[in-house]
């Protein structure tokens, strides 16, 4: 079954083991080894996967854009949208 402890989506994981989960999930679904069942499960757990890493890569480009370059040349942080409204 698909539905193992390391397989479910309870605890939060970093960006790359989230990677490696989707890649485990389409190894085992291209094999061609899965039950229908199993395959389902498998697919659903990818599709939850695939929406967990979009939001972390969403989370990580809102904090690059948040980066701006200061006038004495480092980096600090400046409220999203502030570029826009500088235009």
């Amino acid at each position: 079954m698909v539905d193992t402890p390391a397989d479910t989506p309870s605890a939060p994981q970093d960006f790359a083991a989230t990677l490696e989960r989707l890649e485990a999930l389409v190894a085992r679904l291209e094999s061609g080894e899965l039950s229908l069942e199993d395959s389902l499960a498998a697919f659903e757990q990818g599709v939850g996967l695939t929406r967990d890493a979009q939001q972390r890569l969403d989370a990580a480009e809102l904090k690059v854009r948040q980066l701006v370059e200061q006038p004495n040349g480092e980096l600090g942080e400046a409220p999203f949208g502030a570029e826009d409204a500088a235009r």
